[in-house]
């Protein structure tokens, strides 16, 4: 099979094409043939070696979280709704021997693969596994109730732009940053309330909610003087790091409490990708493709994503 995948640790140009022996499904699994792998900042600090400590196996290392692609073989007694043939998603944790997404082929548990939403291309159902459980994670870690508030930070990019939808979904009110550019788009996914981006946030958003909001997604890892948009005993989810240590409470009195997302925490969990599926299907979630690149041009891919500025996903073609 081929692969966009690298030997050794650098820039865009170490990505390259190579030909690698084929895998087949054992018991319990299923292999997806990749018509689609969306490209992400993680793939970009696992091509620079910033995850070298997390990464299984010996070189060529393959990119990649999200897929999209069909089903093409499943393995002896795997127990599945899915079939040869379907069209599906999955999450993919590239650290792991195998690598990740960025193949012809991937073969994962049948747990960790469910149909993709219909009436959507490969390119775009690719954009949903990543972002949206990321999201899902955060929002579950802040465990908000219908009424509450959330704020969140880097609302016009995939995890902050599927946190509007989802937190809307909840029922939770929305005070979202967007630039002057960004911000029909975040009005449009769904925010209540869109504030001016910038080092002076958290003074916007409670210029909007003057006694803080309820929760706050640091989708954009801004950190810093953020806490001050919360109110007393309020929770802030920020989405970084390899692990997801348990919360720990702030020091300064005010008893608000951190969570670390990490996304791996829902490897396989089937229920929660799927419902997420289905709410893309519904409507709910929007997935959005800025360009697909042909695999041959991974590199290119990785170059303009690092420029910054996408609105969308970038995708991979297989």
């Amino acid at each position: 099979m081929k692969a966009v995948a690298f030997q050794r640790y650098g820039g865009p140009d170490v990505l390259r094409v190579h030909e690698l022996p084929d895998r087949h499904a054992d018991p319990g699994e299923v292999r997806i043939r990749v018509r689609a792998a969306a490209v992400s900042p993680a793939d970009s600090l696992i091509r620079t070696g910033a995850a070298v400590a997390l990464l299984q196996g010996p070189p060529p290392h393959i990119p990649g979280l999200d897929a999209a692609g069909v089903v093409d073989e499943m393995g002896p007694g795997t127990r599945t709704r899915l079939a040869v043939g379907d069209h599906v998603i999955a999450l993919v944790n590239p650290t792991r021997p195998a690598g990740g997404a960025y193949a012809e082929h991937v073969v994962l548990p049948a747990a960790f693969v469910v149909k993709a939403p219909r009436g959507t291309d490969h390119a775009h159902a690719s954009t949903l596994p990543l972002n949206g459980l990321t999201a899902r994670r955060a929002l579950d870690l802040l465990d908000l109730a219908p009424g509450q508030v959330l704020a969140v930070t880097g609302a016009a990019g995939g995890v902050g732009g599927f946190a509007v939808q989802l937190a809307k979904a909840q029922g939770l009110t929305v005070v979202a940053d967007a630039s002057a550019a960004d911000e029909p788009l975040v009005s449009a996914l769904g925010a209540d309330a869109v504030v001016r981006r910038g080092r002076e946030v958290a003074e916007r958003i409670r210029e909007v909610v003057p006694g803080g909001a309820d929760g706050l997604l640091d989708a954009a890892a801004i950190g810093g003087a953020l806490p001050g948009a919360l109110r007393d005993g309020g929770a802030m989810a920020v989405v970084r790091g390899p692990a997801e240590p348990e919360a720990g409470a702030a020091r300064d009195g005010r008893g608000i409490t951190f969570h670390s997302v990490y996304v791996h925490t829902y490897d396989g969990r089937h229920d929660i990708l799927d419902r997420l599926a289905r709410q893309a299907e519904e409507g709910t979630l929007t997935l959005r493709v800025a360009r697909t690149y042909p695999m041959e041009q991974a590199d290119q891919a990785h170059r303009a994503l690092e420029g910054g500025g996408i609105r969308g996903r970038l995708v991979l073609d297989f």
